[in-house]
């Protein structure tokens, strides 16, 4: 029954995936710059966009990973290792 619950919540992650706006965005320019390189005939102007996509999930990655740690600091009252670590180093320097 636990792997039939973990499948789903597998699937609803990547459907969550698949309609993220970072990703929508990122396909689109995709499709701008192919549009602009192929269709239009200007390969600079393609090219710049081209440089988008990796950009726009870049960004989106950063603000997940802050997310998720936001929510593990939460979860755990602020002590997680890094802050214990910090703890020591401040100790040690008083």
């Amino acid at each position: 029954m636990a792997t039939q619950d973990q499948q789903q919540d597998a699937m609803q992650a990547a459907g969550d995936t698949g309609t993220d706006p970072a990703v929508i965005l990122a396909a689109g320019s995709v499709v701008l710059s192919w549009f602009f390189f192929y269709a239009r005939g200007d390969k600079e102007q393609g090219l710049f966009v081209g440089l988008w996509p990796p950009t726009i999930l870049a960004f989106a990655s950063y603000f997940e990973q802050t997310k998720m740690s936001d929510m593990v600091e939460r979860a755990t009252g602020g002590d997680t290792l890094v802050g214990r670590v910090e703890r020591m180093v401040q100790s040690r320097t008083e």
